[in-house]
């Protein structure tokens, strides 16, 4: 006869908490997920961001190795083919030079990768870095700071940029970044402090802050990271709309000069021919239209993905 006193076994299992639950349990949480896993898990299944990488990375294999696609020199015109049409081996025809506009358009990706790229990270290091300790620090800095971000958010790029780069002699394109990079930063500097700012009250930051850490181990080890996302974002959108800006300046003559390849220069030259050759304009206003289209779907894409509220 069994005995009454011994624990009835449990028609559903063993008891939950147990080993054999608490396992369960824990092999169906896994292991924690971060922001950025989260976001890079969305980030592919996002048709948008896929898309917009595939262009992205196009333009930036053939900015470093135009050859694999475009085998002719750039700066090789015939003046007997000007504004010609397209034959075989030359596919989008003649610019009023005699240029190959194939091999122009081609090339020019370079001159828009490298200004919007190196215009980005300058905005974004510049930005963040007086932003971050604005935001960090507060007071008199703060103060200062934010007087000067309101004088640089009243000039207007496009007449900045005629009155500063029309006394610059240069063919190069650090003129033309470094005019970025100075009328750029302060939006970045505003986001990356407004960021800095929430980002310090929270408790993590106020437990370090307690125990002890310097401000240069709160600002590194919880600050920095957890305040970054919105400027990524922001940098990301930027970066299209600086090879737009590097564009419009060359068109209007202050910006690149030849004899570097640029669309801007090219779109400025095939303006007067746009009725009796608008392949000449077509081309690398096209060109130039879907590289600031795919950046701009590209920071759209990240936003989405680095915004905790639209999860």
């Amino acid at each position: 006869m069994p005995d009454p006193q011994s624990p009835r076994p449990s028609p559903t299992g063993p008891v939950a908490g147990g080993p054999v639950a608490g396992g369960a349990v824990g092999g169906s949480v896994g292991r924690a997920s971060s922001l950025w896993s989260d976001a890079w898990r969305d980030l592919r299944r996002n048709p948008v961001f896929v898309l917009s990488g595939l262009v992205i990375v196009f333009l930036v294999i053939i900015s470093i190795w135009p050859s694999l696609i475009a085998s002719g020199n750039p700066l090789s015109c015939d003046l007997a083919y000007a504004q010609d049409g397209s034959r075989p081996g030359h596919p989008f025809g003649f610019n009023g030079q005699g240029c190959d506009v194939y091999t122009r358009t081609v090339h020019g990706a370079r001159t828009s990768v490298v200004v919007g790229v190196l215009a980005s990270l300058g905005v974004a290091v510049a930005g963040s870095v007086l932003g971050g300790l604005a935001g960090f620090y507060g007071g008199a800095w703060d103060g200062v700071l934010s007087r000067i971000t309101d004088i640089f958010f009243g000039i207007p790029v496009v007449l900045g940029g005629l009155v500063l780069l029309s006394v610059v002699t240069s063919t190069t394109v650090w003129p033309v970044i470094g005019f970025m990079v100075l009328l750029g930063w302060p939006q970045i500097s505003r986001i990356a402090r407004g960021s800095v700012i929430t980002v310090k009250q929270n408790d993590y930051v106020q437990a370090a802050r307690a125990l002890g850490a310097s401000s240069a181990r709160m600002m590194l080890r919880h600050v920095l990271p957890n305040a970054v996302a919105p400027v990524i974002v922001v940098a990301t959108i930027a970066l299209g709309t600086f090879i737009a800006l590097e564009a419009t300046l060359s068109y209007l003559g202050v910006g690149l000069k030849p004899p570097t390849v640029s669309w801007g220069i090219d779109i400025l030259d095939a303006s007067p021919y746009i009725r009796n050759a608008p392949h000449m304009l077509l081309w690398p206003a096209g060109a130039l239209a879907v590289t600031v289209l795919a950046f701009i779907m590209l920071g759209d894409a990240v936003r989405d993905a680095l915004d905790p509220k639209l999860r």
